[in-house]
């Protein structure tokens, strides 16, 4: 089973053709993967407009480099895959109209992908994890805990009243002045950092509940940043930033075994978490829930560092789930910039975590 996957739903321009009959390790038939990262350091942020432009120069060189390195052609495809939304609306219409433009010509059927749902079955594509499982999704744009019940089925347990975890780390590198993108030039900065030096909140932490929030944390950082003088030393830079990475790794901890609570009261024996989104290639993040998992008895599966950010081999797996699901879509589909993947998402009923 041969999918093309399109990923053009923030700053990556992607495809991908992967393979739902081979074993793991050859799975992914190609994956190429063209960054923005120059185009947008200037405004040290993505800038939608320039995002779009880029998708529309590069994508149809991309497809033909995907399928040349997968050895196939059009004729070869069982279907073709693209990000349908959530994302910036001018990308997303980019991918999925030449996802469109490709099923009509070659006749393959069209998989509209939730850019959500292919992080969150990347773990299926590397690790073969069974459902359900426990995912948390943490990225530029958003920052969720669902329990993942099969393809199409999920149950949001909480998500960021305000802003996502990434937004967080790419604010907090731009009041530093750590550079674009924030989140390695964080965690990079943090390294040599005590973390234990500036007194950062943990928002919502402790409380009933797992939702996120962030803002505060960013607020926090900007004033504790003023008070270093116009020109701080790596000292002090890198003494915040590990002190800003402790403070979202400890949060994120404490909303992850809430989660644990309630996966472990519906679904008792499975205990098994998944981390995806770009957040999850930080490698302290990892360490901490690694810890977290072990100390509740959950086994931990983190796909590598490059299928966590956005790619279009995750498009391409979440294309194969669909249409062995029978879930395909037809011409009329439309881009959408946003998609939950939870759309009856109600907030659920915690006592607090596991005693």
């Amino acid at each position: 089973m041969l999918v093309l996957g399109i990923e053009t739903s923030c700053d990556e321009t992607a495809a991908a053709v992967v393979d739902g009959a081979a074993p793991i390790r050859d799975r992914i038939r190609s994956n190429v993967v063209l960054s923005q990262l120059a185009e947008h350091a200037p405004y040290g942020g993505v800038v939608p407009e320039i995002a779009a432009r880029a998708h529309v120069e590069h994508l149809d060189r991309l497809v033909t480099q995907a399928l040349a390195e997968a050895g196939v052609g059009f004729a070869d495809l069982d279907g073709i895959a693209a990000t349908a939304g959530p994302g910036l609306i001018g990308g997303v219409l980019v991918g999925l109209m030449t996802g469109k433009a490709i099923a009509l010509a070659t006749g393959k059927p069209l998989l509209a992908v939730n850019h959500l749902e292919g992080h969150a079955l990347t773990a299926r594509l590397t690790h073969d994890v069974a459902f359900p499982y426990l995912l948390l999704l943490v990225s530029g744009g958003h920052c969720q805990l669902l329990s993942v019940e099969g393809v199409g089925k999920y149950i949001r347990l909480g998500t960021t009243i305000d802003d996502a975890a990434g937004e967080a780390f790419d604010k907090t590198a731009k009041l530093l002045g750590l550079g674009y993108p924030g989140g390695p030039a964080v965690e990079r900065t943090a390294r040599t950092g005590n973390a234990a030096r500036f007194d950062l909140p943990r928002p919502l932490m402790g409380r009933a509940g797992c939702d996120f929030s962030f803002s505060g944390l960013k607020t926090a950082v900007r004033n504790m940043r003023a008070t270093l003088g116009p020109a701080p030393s790596a000292e002090d830079l890198g003494d915040l930033a590990a002190s800003f990475q402790m403070a979202v790794a400890d949060v994120i901890a404490d909303r992850v075994r809430h989660a644990m609570y309630w996966f472990d009261t519906q679904h008792p024996g499975v205990g098994r978490l998944v981390v995806a989104g770009g957040v999850a290639a930080n490698s302290a993040l990892r360490e901490r829930l690694r810890a977290v998992a072990f100390e509740e008895g959950f086994t931990l599966d983190v796909p590598p560092p490059k299928l966590c950010t956005d790619n279009g081999a995750m498009i391409a797996w979440a294309g194969v789930e669909r249409l062995r699901a029978g879930l395909v879509d037809d011409l009329t589909v439309r881009a959408r910039p946003r998609w939950p993947l939870d759309p009856d998402a109600e907030p659920k009923p915690f006592a607090g975590v596991k005693a």
